[in-house]
């Protein structure tokens, strides 16, 4: 008998304990929604590193060629399945904020990833957004990006306003768009 209610004990404690975590997650989990998202410190912004890129004619585009515009740009590649998870997510920011210039750049190394996987996925997915190719991997280098997938929030001004590192949703995509919005 005395098991048993220590069973009930530990069982009622147990249940206790999940209940008063889920009650915190919830009252607490809206606060942090955007943790991924690091915002600028300095009183001086520092300038987003420019680049050469290709876009999907080949034709060479820089980051600098934007300057006037706030810009989204984020690094990806196919075998990136958090890459892959977002991309649905920019597709609709993109659609939804016209005024915001946003660069899919494809980790284009031509072994992991090459030239045509990169493009024969964005036309079957039917994503409509910039995607330049960094063939030579120049963004990659001046953004010293280790890990995929990751996004930078560049201000009119070619500041760099936020960066978002690993997989990042509408909300949080939208918490770096309103920090270079105007």
């Amino acid at each position: 008998m005395k098991k048993n209610l220590l069973w009930i004990v530990l069982a009622a404690v147990l249940v206790a304990v999940i209940a008063g975590a889920a009650v915190l997650y919830n009252l607490f989990g809206k606060e942090y929604a955007g943790e991924n998202l690091g915002k600028s410190q300095s009183q001086s912004a520092m300038a987003a590193p420019d680049f050469t890129a290709l876009d999907e004619e080949g034709n060479k585009v820089h980051l600098s060629d934007y300057q006037g515009k706030p810009v989204v740009l984020n690094f990806w590649a196919t075998w990136c399945g958090y890459c892959k998870l977002e991309m649905p997510d920019f597709q609709t920011a993109y659609e939804k904020y016209p005024e915001v210039q946003f660069l899919m750049v494809n980790a284009t190394d031509g072994n992991q990833e090459t030239l045509e996987k990169a493009q024969d996925y964005v036309a079957e997915q039917g994503f409509t957004f910039p995607v330049l190719y960094d063939t030579e991997l120049e963004a990659m280098y001046a953004y010293q990006v280790s890990g995929l997938p990751v996004t930078y929030f560049v201000a009119a001004d070619g500041t760099l306003a936020a960066r978002g590192s690993g997989m990042m949703d509408l909300e949080t995509l939208e918490q770096g768009i309103a920090l270079i919005a105007e």
